[in-house]
């Protein structure tokens, strides 16, 4: 663990310019117990604000709501960051995307690189997608131009 900053690097703030696999931890609306869920519709309005989005339908609204407070775990280079800040509605609904999405921004609070001592990622995490390509594409464009707009 290392010191904590108050803003994204330049590395990790460029990175998240386009789509990035990240982990969400939010504190569980009702059994106030930790939860984390894998999203991809982030990114990095200036180096204290991240955005993202989630489907409406999702419990992480719910949680974040409740308790704003989050850690968003993200791969980036050689290292696992963890950004912690208190969520807020930057939209809701989300504009021009097909379905109801909310959109939240995070004041950055602390940066922390989360790997243990000594050691760094060989390889960030990779996916792939199971369903329609072509379909996952045009919505990533459309959540990603909507949120940019937020």
């Amino acid at each position: 663990m290392s010191e904590a900053v108050t803003q994204l690097t330049e590395t990790l703030f460029n990175q998240l310019q386009s789509e990035t696999f990240a982990l969400l931890a939010t504190v569980d609306a009702e059994t106030n117990g930790p939860t984390s869920t894998a999203i991809s519709w982030l990114y990095a309005s200036n180096p204290g604000t991240l955005r993202f989005a989630v489907d409406h339908r999702s419990r992480l609204v719910h949680n974040i709501l409740n308790n704003p407070k989050v850690t968003l775990t993200i791969f980036g280079g050689e290292k696992v960051y963890a950004v912690n800040g208190a969520a807020k509605v930057a939209q809701d609904p989300l504009r021009d995307v097909p379905f109801k999405m909310c959109c939240f921004d995070v004041e950055v609070e602390a940066v922390r690189n989360a790997l243990f001592y000594g050691a760094h990622l060989s390889s960030p995490p990779e996916y792939t997608r199971s369903l329609d390509r072509y379909a996952a594409e045009l919505l990533d464009g459309q959540v990603m131009s909507a949120m940019k707009k937020a």
